[in-house]
């Protein structure tokens, strides 16, 4: 194996990663933004009313795309698999 293929799988390992974890993040993110503005807004400091909207947006969207994520973990991991001996 030669430098090169080594960073391509590296370089392919992380955009898979990247697009795998973005959309759980991306909800997080965004209903955090929301919440802490709500927060700012009421001037509520509470912790919890902060980490269940998060896990449920989480969860919501971790169920709805987990379909696609696991096509695209499949793919990866198929091409891997399969274009691994003829890296060697």
């Amino acid at each position: 194996m030669v430098a090169e293929d080594a960073i391509d799988l590296a370089r392919q390992a992380i955009w898979i990663a990247l697009l795998v974890g973005s959309p759980v993040l991306v909800a997080g993110m965004v209903v955090g933004l929301v919440v802490g503005l709500f927060q700012a807004l009421t001037q509520v400091q509470e912790q919890s009313i902060a980490f269940v909207p998060k896990i449920i947006a989480m969860v919501a969207v971790l169920s709805l795309t987990l379909p696609w994520l696991l096509a695209q973990l499949l793919d990866y991991s198929s091409n891997l698999i399969t274009t691994i001996p003829g890296r060697f």
